[in-house]
């Protein structure tokens, strides 16, 4: 385990609910080659806080990595929702692209 993956294990330990700090973690065992533990912890942020629309870009992104495609485009999809919910165009932008190209590519 990482010393930055331990920090930050007890910073949530400190503050359970903390979405950033959920986030830094699967971002963190994605770093570190372990893509199903960082689907884990996206798919807890998500569960906990689903308005955390920077997970859905990231969590689709690791669905295409095992081709689970239709997760990629429903968490895309659901991505998109939030954002349109909370206006914002970058994300909605980005998700919509990832969307669009991975729809492109099943053809």
């Amino acid at each position: 385990m990482s010393q930055r993956l331990t920090q930050l294990q007890t910073l949530l330990a400190e503050s359970p609910e903390d979405a950033f700090i959920l986030f830094a973690i699967a971002k963190e065992y994605e770093k570190l080659g372990q893509p199903e533990k960082a689907v884990e912890q996206f798919e807890a942020l998500r569960r906990s806080n689903p308005d955390y629309v920077g997970l859905y870009y990231h969590l689709g992104k690791l669905y295409e990595h095992y081709d689970a495609i239709e997760k990629a485009l429903s968490v895309y999809k659901n991505g998109m929702e939030v954002a349109r919910k909370l206006k914002d165009h970058h994300a909605l932008g980005e998700l919509n692209a990832a969307r669009l190209n991975l729809e492109d590519d099943d053809i």
